[in-house]
């Protein structure tokens, strides 16, 4: 009897180890999605304040529409955590379609050797943000749904796993993409 006792505990405590483990490497897995999409985002912050100064000079009677774009900016740098960050964002995005909205108005601009090689860069950028947040979401679905399941939530719960957020966009116009050409 004792044996299969020792069995039972064995195998009770190899499947909480497997479990525990898993939920570890599933949390890695959402922190380092994160991390990739923080990466993106920064990127994008660094090319707005190129992307404004390039065109301040074509676009002197458009002061308000600067401004809000590099507040939106900083405003963005500033938020913390992935629900203000994801408002932040969405209000970032907005900014930057009046933005490149308004600047269809200045053809010197659309022909700018500069602006040309900022736009791609932004595109780019936009879509690498697009795809690490895609990721990020789906690693967290996965987490999330291993912690909220059972077995694995009474192992969730006792080593203080908590749900994460998704990265999601408020506003429906925020979905559309900045629209960058020119």
């Amino acid at each position: 009897m004792l044996p299969v006792i020792l069995a039972v505990l064995l195998l009770v405590l190899v499947y909480s180890v497997v479990t525990i483990n898993g939920l570890v490497t599933k949390r890695q897995i959402v922190n380092s999605a994160w991390a990739q999409i923080d990466v993106q985002l920064k990127r994008r912050y660094d090319l707005i304040p190129n992307l404004v100064e390039t065109v301040k000079g074509f676009m002197k009677h458009e002061q308000t529409t600067l401004e809000k774009v590099i507040q939106a900016r900083n405003s963005a740098i500033e938020s913390k955590g992935v629900k203000e960050k994801s408002i932040a964002e969405g209000q970032l995005s907005s900014a930057l379609t009046g933005f490149f909205a308004l600047s269809e108005a200045y053809p010197e601009l659309k022909s700018d050797k500069t602006m040309m090689q900022l736009q791609d860069e932004l595109s780019s950028t936009e879509n690498k943000i697009s795809f690490a947040r895609q990721y990020y979401n789906d690693s967290v679905t996965s987490y999330n749904t291993k912690i909220e399941t059972i077995p694995s939530s009474f192992f969730a719960s006792m080593g203080g796993f908590k749900p994460r957020d998704l990265f999601e966009l408020e506003d429906q116009a925020q979905r559309e993409p900045v629209k960058v050409s020119f």
